[in-house]
């Protein structure tokens, strides 16, 4: 959506572009999972997490200032510290959108089963996921003419929904169900291993602004209006969550640990069948319309890597007449649909967090590295010298505790993987005239 407004974007537009890119089927799904670990705490960690990663996104936005280009994390990684950390980087870029694929389409058919039951069996999960999926595929294969319409539909549903949620809610909000201070310690869980779960939660909630530095960089004066649309998109989002998340517990009290589709649910102690299945139709519509936008832009990501600097095969740039890139499209979605058997909406989500912080960590370090770097232009100074990356590096390293094992080893291989299909990758062997050109011209600082 960024990259087709990017000619007349102006500081308006990139706030609602920000807006709309960060509030997505998470604050629909989440406000009852995040409760059940931390309780009323839940409302305070929404702006904590908003600030704590607006350090990260001014990271973003110093970068972008500095260098020009549609890469974003890669780029960044690739420019301060090779072609192989760039590699790498691209790789969790590329997957990162093809996990936040798998999230929403697991999203909707979360969604459903509180109308569906059956949809609590992995069998018919797993086949209606992954027959969204193939829908999603096909759409694609008609190229991205129609996407404004789909991106507006799914804007006015989400939005519309939550803001009458929020104004009817004020009427019906019980003080007396704010009771519950730090959320269920039956678990045998420490309050400090449910806080970082519960943060993380939160976290995933606030992930897609990252691209918005690299729609933002390409604005007129970019170095004022950047850092202004950034500051004011975050604070914003976690005004939203945390207004959303207190209407949510004022209405619904403790039961809001037990409901599937949080928002929903409290609706109907608002307006009872009608309040639901219009907030329930709402909240479908915006996440599929995140499933079908983020399908469309997930394999661009890994054409782009293929064609731009070569750090793919270059049949993974490949385009149909329609300009959609067919073996990236094809090899995204058959990655995802081996994600969708997990069959867990929350596994997806943490993997999110993960592939978005395995991106955060070389950001915010090149963020430090090219800070005064005499080949690139200053653009938009962070105040106070190395203070803002080194908060957002600590930051970004403390979601290390919201992480499984299971989660980090999985990380561990897809590096590693990704490392040796890098190293034996035989393209440069076979065009060397032409590669040793082209890594002298893209050669990084």
């Amino acid at each position: 959506m960024a990259h087709r407004q990017i000619k007349t974007l102006n500081f308006l537009s990139v706030f609602l572009l920000g807006v709309d890119g960060i509030v997505g089927s998470g604050i629909f799904l989440m406000p009852s999972r995040v409760y059940a670990k931390i309780g009323d705490l839940s409302a305070m960690v929404m702006p904590l997490a908003g600030i704590s990663i607006l350090m990260i996104a001014l990271c973003f936005a110093n970068l972008a200032s500095k260098i020009p280009g549609d890469g974003g994390a890669w780029l960044y990684t690739y420019t301060a510290f090779g072609k192989f950390a760039g590699f790498e980087i691209g790789i969790f870029t590329w997957l990162l959108g093809i996990v936040t694929m798998a999230t929403e389409i697991s999203a909707f058919v979360t969604g459903l089963r509180s109308v569906v039951p059956i949809m609590n069996q992995h069998g018919y999960y797993l086949v209606t996921t992954l027959g969204i999926l193939v829908v999603l595929t096909i759409l694609n294969l008609f190229g991205s003419g129609f996407m404004d319409w789909v991106d507006n539909i799914s804007t006015v549903a989400k939005i519309s929904v939550l803001v009458v949620f929020v104004a009817l809610a004020l009427f019906f909000i019980h003080p007396t169900n704010f009771n519950n201070l730090t959320g269920n310690a039956t678990t045998g869980s420490s309050l400090f291993s449910r806080f970082n779960q519960g943060f993380g939660m939160v976290f995933y909630m606030f992930t897609g602004f990252s691209f918005l530095p690299i729609a933002a960089s390409k604005m007129d004066n970019p170095e004022k209006t950047l850092p202004k649309a950034l500051i004011s998109v975050l604070l914003t989002s976690a005004a939203l969550y945390m207004i959303v998340q207190l209407a949510a517990i004022g209405v619904s009290g403790s039961s809001l640990a037990n409901d599937n589709v949080p928002i929903a649910a409290s609706f109907y102690h608002i307006a009872g069948t009608i309040g639901y299945d219009l907030a329930l139709v709402g909240m479908l519509i915006s996440i599929l319309g995140v499933a079908l936008s983020v399908s469309f832009s997930t394999p661009t990501i890994a054409s782009s890597l293929a064609t731009e600097h070569q750090l793919l095969p270059h049949v993974l740039g490949k385009q149909n007449k329609r300009g959609v890139p067919m073996v990236s499209l094809l090899l995204s979605c058959g990655i995802c649909a081996l994600m969708l058997f997990s069959g867990n909406y929350l596994f997806l989500a943490s993997c999110i967090v993960f592939t978005s912080f395995v991106q955060y960590v070389p950001t915010i370090l090149a963020a430090i590295k090219l800070r005064n770097h005499s080949k690139l232009p200053q653009g938009f100074r962070l105040p106070g010298g190395n203070l803002i990356p080194i908060i957002a590096l600590l930051v970004t390293m403390y979601l290390i505790f919201s992480f499984s094992w299971e989660l980090i080893i999985a990380g561990v291989v897809v590096f590693a993987l990704s490392g040796v299909w890098y190293f034996y990758d035989d393209r440069d062997r076979q065009a060397k005239g032409l590669r040793r050109d082209i890594a002298e011209k893209d050669k990084p600082f």
